[in-house]
């Protein structure tokens, strides 16, 4: 059976991965989210790992919490062994994937529902490696050409 990590940031883009729920029964998974408030006690069926929240409005500490879950991303990569990452986004999952392409793992990026006309910040870098890179609006195709329109997960 597959080992796959979901990964996102907290807030929307979680919401969007817990779409794919279904498919967590299918493989060995695993999900990654930052730590919040608003999901400290979330509860699945299947394990549950966190990166420290943190947001580009207070880019100081940002900074710091970014550099963090680089290493933590790549210690639950080691630990987890992965074949597949399973992301929509956003920064979290960065790391994440560029740590999975480096050791020839699949990633698959699912660009967020929110934007319909332009990329993230964080779609753009992981566009180039990306082995499948799913965009939810046709307008998307206008931004990353070679992206597979999947439509809504909603």
């Amino acid at each position: 059976m597959k080992k796959v990590i979901f990964i996102s940031s907290t807030g929307g883009h979680l919401q969007e991965l817990l779409q794919l729920k279904p498919l967590f029964k299918e493989v060995d998974a695993t999900l990654i989210t930052e730590k919040t408030k608003s999901n400290k006690d979330l509860t699945l069926d299947i394990p549950v790992y966190y990166l420290a929240y943190g947001t580009k409005k207070h880019l100081f500490t940002y900074l710091f919490k970014f550099a963090y879950n680089i290493l933590k991303s790549f210690y639950y990569f080691i630990v987890i062994r992965p074949d597949v990452i399973v992301t929509t986004g956003t920064h979290t999952a960065v790391p994440m994937c560029y740590i999975a392409h480096l050791f020839k793992k699949k990633v698959i990026w699912i660009e967020t529902f929110a934007n319909s006309k332009t990329g993230t910040e964080a779609g753009k870098m992981v566009y180039k490696i990306a082995d499948t890179f799913i965009v939810q609006w046709d307008s998307m195709k206008e931004v990353y050409p070679k992206a597979i329109v999947g439509g809504s997960i909603f």
